[in-house]
């Protein structure tokens, strides 16, 4: 629907500028509301100087089979090094070779099991791929294992929007605006599912809650608003 896409994507876009990315690239980016390079190299401040950078280097010049090479010579010295496993795992996302790179973030989730990032880049993948419901299942297995994640959270009230399992996507969204109330994306994904089920009043609550925090948001929020009034 025209009307959950605008929703999702002002949230984006409010979130990290993603740049041009396939659709599939757009799941994963979600996840790193810091930005790409900060966020591996905040999973590398271990390494060098040298390495973080050569990272950085091939990341910008979307040289992915060369990042994967890279990473790929790092695991052949530590294979138990859950950095290097993100960055494999990103850069085979970023190429879409989506069985790969899950393959790569199950290894960040054996190694690392109490670190969200790994658990969000899998199911991420998973969704990127096409299957929502392994989404789902990983992200509840996650809620096992860690506290207090909100982007957790927030991929689960999506993954649940994509089967179109509302009430528990309405209840994770929640769950994640409870632990950070400025998860633009939560807010989202919470007037979309408010606007599928006709409770515009919701809705505008929700619009109110964010027009100081985010105008477009709000904004957006809206124009959807009027669409679904129109007869």
């Amino acid at each position: 629907m025209k009307c959950a896409l605008r929703l999702w994507l002002a949230g984006l876009a409010a979130c990290a500028a993603l740049g041009a990315c396939t659709p599939a690239q757009h799941l994963l980016l979600a996840v790193l509301p810091d930005g790409t390079i900060p966020t591996l190299l905040s999973h590398l401040e271990r390494e060098s100087d040298t390495n973080r950078r050569r990272v950085a280097e091939l990341e910008q010049a979307a040289d992915w089979a060369g990042l994967v090479k890279f990473a790929d010579d790092n695991l052949a010295k530590d294979p138990n090094n859950a950095s290097w496993w993100l960055v494999a795992g990103y850069a085979h996302s970023r190429q879409k070779n989506h069985a790969r790179a899950i393959d790569c973030f199950q290894e960040i989730v054996r190694l690392e099991p109490d670190v969200p990032d790994g658990w969000n880049f899998l199911a991420q993948e998973y969704r990127a791929a096409g299957d929502t419901q392994r989404a789902v299942t990983v992200l509840t297995r996650a809620q096992t294992v860690l506290r207090d994640s909100p982007v957790t959270l927030l991929l689960l009230g999506e993954s649940y929007s994509d089967l179109g399992h509302y009430e528990p996507a309405a209840r994770a969204y929640r769950q994640a605006l409870d632990i950070d109330a400025g998860l633009t994306p939560a807010w989202a994904g919470l007037a979309r599912i408010h606007l599928k089920g006709g409770r515009m009043v919701e809705a505008e609550r929700i619009a109110r809650a964010v027009e100081k925090s985010n105008p477009p948001l709000a904004a957006a929020i809206r124009n959807d608003i009027k669409a679904a009034a129109r007869p």
